[in-house]
């Protein structure tokens, strides 16, 4: 098994939908293209999970990785990503958000969209 912190405008609605229908049956049928519709073996053997909601994946991120701060994520790091100061580890294969710079500027204020992500 795999889990992974999934963060993205509207993460919940387009992993659901990346992932199809939980009945492998309907996957197949409705989104053949989808990864249950692809992969899914049976409805307890459908391939993946998805959070259902965010309060959802608060829940479940905090079991599976309770080292991780979503609050310190929020408030920190997505601001900085969503200025690209962010850089993909081959070594580590994770985005890294890069450090302030000498100034403690946190990138570029006018590049940030309004709202926030959402974590799955």
């Amino acid at each position: 098994m795999r889990a992974y912190i999934l963060a993205h405008e509207d993460a919940v609605v387009r992993w659901r939908s990346l992932m199809g229908p939980t009945r492998v049956s309907r996957a197949r049928n409705t989104a053949p293209d989808s990864i249950r519709g692809a992969y899914g073996l049976t409805d307890t053997r459908n391939t993946t999970h998805g959070s259902d909601s965010a309060a959802s994946a608060s829940e479940e991120i905090a079991f599976f990785f309770p080292e991780f701060d979503e609050r310190r994520w929020y408030q920190e790091d997505e601001p900085r990503l969503r200025c690209g100061q962010a850089r993909y580890s081959v070594e580590e294969r994770v985005h890294q958000v890069q450090p302030l710079d000498a100034t403690g500027a946190s990138g570029r204020p006018e590049l940030l969209p309004a709202g926030r992500g959402e974590l799955l």
